[in-house]
C-alpha cells in the first residue's frame, strides 16, 4: 500500500513539475499577439461567407454530438 501511495506522489510530482517547466519554457509574445521572432506572419480577415461556412459547420457538429448523446440515451433505457 505505500509503495502505491509513494509512486502515485511520484507521479504527480514528477508531472506538475513537466507541466510546470512546460508553461515556464514559452517564448514571449509581442503586443500584437505574435511571437517576437516571426514577422512574415500576417493578419488577415476573413469573409462573411468563410464566417458563415465555419457556424454551419460548427452548428452541424454539436447537432451530430446532441444527436449521438440522444441515441445513447435511448439505448441505455
Amino acid at each position: 500500500m505505500k509503495k502505491i501511495t509513494s509512486a502515485l506522489a511520484a507521479v504527480t510530482l514528477l508531472g506538475g513539475l513537466a507541466l510546470g517547466a512546460g508553461s515556464a519554457s514559452a517564448a514571449p509574445m509581442a503586443i500584437s499577439g505574435l511571437q517576437a521572432g516571426q514577422p512574415g506572419i500576417t493578419q488577415v480577415r476573413m469573409s462573411s461567407s468563410e464566417r458563415m461556412m465555419l457556424k454551419k459547420r460548427m452548428m452541424r457538429k454539436k447537432m451530430m454530438r446532441r444527436h449521438m448523446m440522444k441515441k445513447r440515451m435511448m439505448n441505455r433505457m
